[in-house]
C-alpha cells in the first residue's frame, strides 16, 4: 500500500469542516457494510470516494444523507456530534445529495421534482407556484437543461432526468453537496456542464463529495481521494500524492494492468449488415457491417441514436426503411424473440428497468431467456435451471450468497454480471452491449473487458455502445460515430482518438439546433391538442350513449332525469374522490362501500334516536365511523406492512358483518327520521340540489389539498416513487395513513348523504357499490400503479358510468343484459381513451429522443 495503511487517520486542517464521519459503522443484521470509517468534507474542496461495488460507498452516502443511522460511531457537523433521524435532518444541516439512482417522480412536473420536500410557500401556507417555477428555471439553466419547468418528468430522457436530480440538489443551496454516481447517465457535454457547476461551487466554499467509477473524472475533479475496500477505509490522501495505479490497487487489493486487453486476432466473415436503416424520431439511413470476431463501437452523445439502432437490430422496434441482413440474407424481426432465434442478444443500458426483474432471484433472472429449456414438458425444474446458468455465473465470478438471493440485494457490478450471464447462456453469434460497464467499479470493468476480448477471439460479433471514450477506443476494432441520428464518421482502431470521436459527435450549432427544435415543438400547440387528453375519450363515450338514447327516448334530457342523475353523480364523485386519495398512494380501498353502508346505518340510527339533533348528530356520527374505519385500514397497511388489497378485502367483510349483526334485519324508513334530515340533500338552491352543491364544495377542498398544498403533492410522490420519496424525507407511511383516514372520512360523509337521499336504510346499503367507485376512478384516469390522477378525470369517469347505466335503463335493455352491455361500453371507452393517450405519449417520446 506504500504510505497508505489501514491505520491512516483523518488529517485535520485549518479549513472549515462542515461535516465528517467519525469511526462510522453500519451493520445490516449480521452483515457489516461499513466498519470504523472516518473522513471529513472540507469547505471549497472535493473529496472523491473510490471503491468497488459493495465496498461501502453508498452506505457512507446514506449515512451522511440521513437515510441510515450508524450502528457505531457518529456524524459530526461543525465539529459537534449529531444524529440524523431522517433526510430532513440532513437537509436542515445544509447537506444536499444527488443519489445514485435518482429518487424522481415521473408523474410530476420537472419543477415539482426539484422542489418536492422543500416547496416555497405563499402567505396562506399553500404552494407558491410562481416561486417554484422561477426557482426551477434558474437551476435548470445552471445545469444546462433546456426544457420547460412544467414538463412532466416521465417524458424526459434518462440523462435529462439525471440533470433534474442535480438541479434538485442545487435548489437546496446547501453548504455540503454529495454526488453519488452523478455522471453515469450523462453525455460528455453534460458532464462538462456539471464540472463547471462544481468549479463554481468550490469557489463559493461548498464542501463536496464525489462518488464515481470513471478514473479520468475522479482525478480531474478531486482535491483529495478516499478509498474503501470491503467496508473499510483504506486511506485518504491528496490527489497529488496518489497515482492512478496506486488508487486502483487499493480499491481491488491487487494490481490491474490490463483494463483494455490486447486483441490481435483476425476478424472473420460478414455476419450482420444494415443497409439504409431508418426509424422515425431515432435515426436515419444507417449503414453498418459487423464481422465475426469484431468489436464494432457506436459512439456519440446520449440521444444520438445509438440505443435506437440497437433496439431495431434486436427486434424491439421496427424500422421504417432499410433492411437487416444476416449472413447475406435479408431478415425481418417482428419481435425480440425473432432476433433471439437468429442468435442475437442485447444487453440494455437500463439494467434495473429493462435487463433485470429486481424482485426476482438471481436464478430466475439468469434463466429467463432459456426458460423453455428449464421447463421440459411445461414443468419448471430448479435443478435444471441451475445446471443451465451456473457455469456462466461462475465464469463471471459473481459474488452472491445463493441462487435464491434477490437480485436487488446485489451490488451494481454483480447485477451486471447476472445480466451478461443471462444473455451469454443463449450462445449468441451477435452480442449487442449497451453501456455494459456503466456504474460498475474498475475491477469489474476490467473483468468485463477481458470477457469481451475473449468472446471476440472465439468468433463472436460484438456491437459495443459506450459513452466512455477510452472504452470505445481501447476495446473496438472500428468506431462509428453518430450525431442526431445520422452517421458522421467511422474510424479504425489506429485512427480513433478521443478528440476525433468527440468532434464528430458534437458539430457546431448542435445545442442551438436542439434548443430551437425543442422550443418549436413546445410552441406547436393548437386546438386539436384537446384530442390528446384523456378526458376526450370519456366525453366521446358519454355522447356515444346519450345521443342515440335521447333520439329513442327524449326523457334522457328531461329535467327530472337530469336532476336524478346529478344527485347520483354527487354521491359517486365523493366516493370516487375517496378512492382516488388511496389509489394515488399506490394502494386500494375495497372496503369503501362497506364503510358507506356502515356510516349510513349509523347516521340514520342516530337521527332516529336523537331527532332534536338530527342533521348535526347524523353527519358527525357518520364521519366518525368512516374516519375510524379508514384509520384502521391505514394503520394495518402501514404498520403491519400488509398489502392494501388484502387488508381492505378483509375489512370489507368485517364492516359488512358488523353492520348486519347490528341491524339484525331491521330497516330505518323515511317515517322514522326527521323531515329536515330528508330535506338535507333534496333541498334545491337556485334550482341545484343541495347534495350537488355539497359535492362541489368537497371537490374544491380536494383540489386545494391535492394541488395547492405540499402534503397533497407528497401524496402523489408517495405513489409515484415510494423509495424516492423516502430518500428526500417525505414520511411515506404517514402520508398513506392520511390518505386512508381522509378516504374513510369521505366515505362516512357519503354514507350520511346516502341515508338522507334514499331514506330507507338497512344493512345492504351500497352493496356492490365498491366496484362502481373503483371503476369511476380508474376510468377517470387514476392509475392503479399510483402517482397520477385528476379531479376532472374522476368527475367525468363517474358521469360516464352513470350516463351509460341511465341510458341503457331508459331504452329498456333487459336487466339480464344490463351489466354485460355496461361492462362492454366501459371497455370501449377505456380503449378509446388508451389509444389517444398512447398516441400522445409516443409523440412526446419522439420529441424526447
Amino acid at each position: 500500500m506504500g504510505a497508505l495503511g489501514e491505520a491512516d487517520a483523518v488529517v485535520k486542517s485549518d479549513v472549515a469542516v462542515p461535516v465528517a464521519l467519525v469511526q462510522a459503522t453500519k451493520a445490516f443484521g449480521g452483515t457489516i457494510a461499513l466498519k470504523d470509517a472516518s473522513f471529513e468534507l472540507r469547505s471549497g474542496e472535493v473529496l472523491a470516494l473510490l471503491g468497488e461495488n459493495g465496498a461501502g460507498k453508498s452506505t457512507c452516502v446514506k449515512l451522511l444523507a440521513g437515510v441510515y443511522l450508524p450502528t457505531g460511531g457518529h456524524i459530526e457537523v461543525d465539529g459537534k456530534p449529531v444524529v440524523f433521524h431522517s433526510p430532513h435532518d440532513a437537509q436542515a444541516a445544509g447537506i444536499s445529495v444527488m443519489h445514485q439512482h435518482p429518487g424522481l417522480f415521473p408523474d410530476l412536473s420537472v419543477a415539482e421534482n426539484i422542489y418536492l420536500g422543500h416547496m416555497p410557500r405563499d402567505r396562506f401556507g399553500g404552494i407558491d407556484n410562481a416561486a417554484v417555477l422561477a426557482g426551477a428555471r434558474k437551476v435548470l439553466a445552471t445545469v444546462g437543461l433546456d426544457v420547460p419547468a412544467e414538463t412532466r418528468l416521465g417524458t424526459l430522457r434518462t440523462s435529462e432526468q439525471q440533470l433534474v436530480e442535480i438541479a434538485r440538489a442545487l435548489s437546496l443551496d446547501a453548504r455540503v453537496l454529495i454526488m453519488d454516481e452523478p455522471t453515469a447517465a450523462l453525455s460528455q457535454r453534460e458532464v462538462e456542464r456539471l464540472f463547471t457547476v462544481v468549479a463554481d461551487l468550490r469557489l463559493h466554499g461548498v464542501a463536496m463529495m464525489f462518488v464515481g467509477h470513471r478514473m479520468d473524472e475522479i482525478f480531474r475533479i478531486a482535491d483529495r481521494i478516499a478509498v474503501l475496500r470491503d467496508g473499510r477505509l483504506i486511506g485518504v490522501k491528496p490527489k497529488a500524492e496518489l497515482g492512478r495505479a496506486a488508487a486502483i490497487g487499493m480499491m481491488v487489493g491487487r494490481e490491474v494492468t490490463d483494463l483494455y486487453p490486447q486483441r490481435n486476432h483476425a476478424t472473420g466473415a460478414l455476419v450482420l449488415e444494415a443497409r439504409g436503416l431508418s426509424h422515425a424520431g431515432g435515426f436515419s439511413n444507417i449503414d453498418l457491417k459487423l464481422h465475426a470476431g469484431e468489436v464494432l463501437g457506436l459512439g456519440g452523445l446520449v440521444g444520438s441514436g445509438r440505443t435506437e439502432i440497437a433496439r431495431v437490430l434486436f427486434g424491439i422496434d421496427q424500422p421504417d426503411a432499410g433492411e437487416i441482413l444476416i449472413d447475406g440474407e435479408a431478415v425481418h424481426f417482428a419481435s425480440a424473440r425473432d432476433a433471439m432465434d437468429a442468435r442475437i442478444a442485447y444487453v440494455s443500458e437500463d439494467r434495473m428497468g429493462q435487463s433485470l426483474v429486481m424482485d426476482f432471484s438471481i436464478l430466475d433472472n439468469a434463466v429467463l431467456p432459456v426458460l423453455d429449456k428449464a421447463a421440459r414438458s411445461g414443468f419448471y425444474g430448479t435443478d435444471r435451471a441451475i445446471a443451465l446458468v451456473s457455469d456462466w455465473l461462475k465464469r463471471m465470478k459473481l459474488r452472491f450468497s445463493g441462487y435464491g438471493q434477490p437480485v436487488k440485494e446485489l451490488s451494481g457490478g454483480n447485477q451486471q454480471k447476472v445480466v451478461l450471464a443471462k444473455w451469454l447462456r443463449t450462445a449468441p453469434r451477435v452480442l449487442i452491449l449497451d453501456e455494459p460497464t456503466q456504474g460498475i467499479d474498475v475491477g469489474t470493468k476490467a473483468e468485463v473487458h477481458a470477457m469481451i476480448a475473449d468472446l471476440a477471439a472465439q468468433g463472436m460479433a460484438i456491437i459495443l455502445i459506450s459513452s466512455e471514450m477510452p472504452e470505445l477506443i481501447g476495446m473496438c476494432d472500428r468506431v462509428i460515430v453518430l450525431r442526431e441520428g445520422h452517421r458522421t464518421a467511422e474510424f479504425s482502431r489506429g485512427e480513433a482518438t478521443q478528440e476525433k470521436v468527440l468532434e464528430a459527435a458534437t458539430k457546431a450549432g448542435e445545442s442551438a439546433d436542439a434548443a430551437a427544435q425543442a422550443a418549436g415543438e413546445e410552441k406547436r400547440k393548437g386546438p386539436l391538442d384537446i384530442l390528446k387528453r384523456r378526458e376526450f375519450g370519456l366525453l366521446a363515450a358519454m355522447l356515444a350513449v346519450a345521443i342515440p338514447v335521447t333520439i329513442i327516448n327524449p326523457r334522457m334530457v328531461s329535467a327530472a332525469n337530469l336532476t336524478a342523475v346529478s344527485m347520483d353523480a354527487a354521491l359517486l364523485v365523493v366516493a370516487a374522490l375517496a378512492q382516488m386519495l388511496v389509489l394515488i398512494t399506490r394502494n386500494i380501498d375495497l372496503s369503501i362501500a362497506a364503510v358507506i353502508g356502515l356510516s349510513a346505518y349509523m347516521a340514520a340510527s342516530m337521527v332516529q334516536a336523537y331527532p332534536g339533533l338530527d342533521i348535526g348528530i347524523g353527519l358527525m356520527s357518520a364521519c366518525v365511523v368512516g374516519g375510524v374505519a379508514g384509520l384502521i385500514n391505514g394503520l394495518v397497511v402501514t404498520r403491519g406492512k400488509i398489502p392494501a388489497i388484502v387488508v381492505t378485502l378483509a375489512s370489507m367483510s368485517i364492516f359488512r358483518g358488523f353492520n348486519s349483526i347490528w341491524a339484525a334485519g331491521d330497516q330505518i324508513s323515511a317515517d322514522e327520521v326527521t323531515q329536515a334530515w330528508l330535506d338535507m340533500t333534496g333541498l334545491k338552491i337556485a334550482g341545484v340540489p343541495l347534495i350537488v352543491i355539497i359535492a362541489i364544495v368537497i371537490l374544491c377542498l380536494g383540489y386545494v389539498l391535492l394541488y395547492r398544498t405540499a402534503i397533497g403533492r407528497e401524496l402523489f410522490a408517495a405513489g409515484s416513487n415510494p423509495d424516492g420519496a423516502r430518500l428526500i424525507g417525505i414520511p411515506v407511511d404517514r402520508r398513506i395513513l392520511l390518505a386512508f383516514g381522509m378516504a374513510g372520512l369521505l366515505g362516512g360523509l357519503c354514507g350520511a348523504l346516502w341515508a338522507s337521499r334514499y331514506a330507507t336504510i338497512d344493512a345492504r346499503v351500497a352493496l356492490g357499490f365498491e366496484l362502481t367507485v373503483i371503476a369511476s376512478a380508474v376510468v377517470g384516469g387514476v392509475a392503479i400503479r399510483g402517482g397520477s390522477g385528476t379531479l376532472l378525470g374522476i368527475i367525468l369517469g363517474a358521469l360516464t358510468l352513470l350516463v351509460i347505466k341511465n341510458g341503457l335503463t331508459l331504452v329498456r335493455v333487459d336487466p339480464l343484459w344490463l351489466q354485460g352491455v355496461y361492462g362492454l361500453v366501459i371497455l370501449v371507452a377505456i380503449g378509446i381513451d388508451t389509444f389517444i393517450v398512447r398516441r400522445a405519449e409516443q409523440a412526446r417520446q419522439a420529441r424526447a429522443r
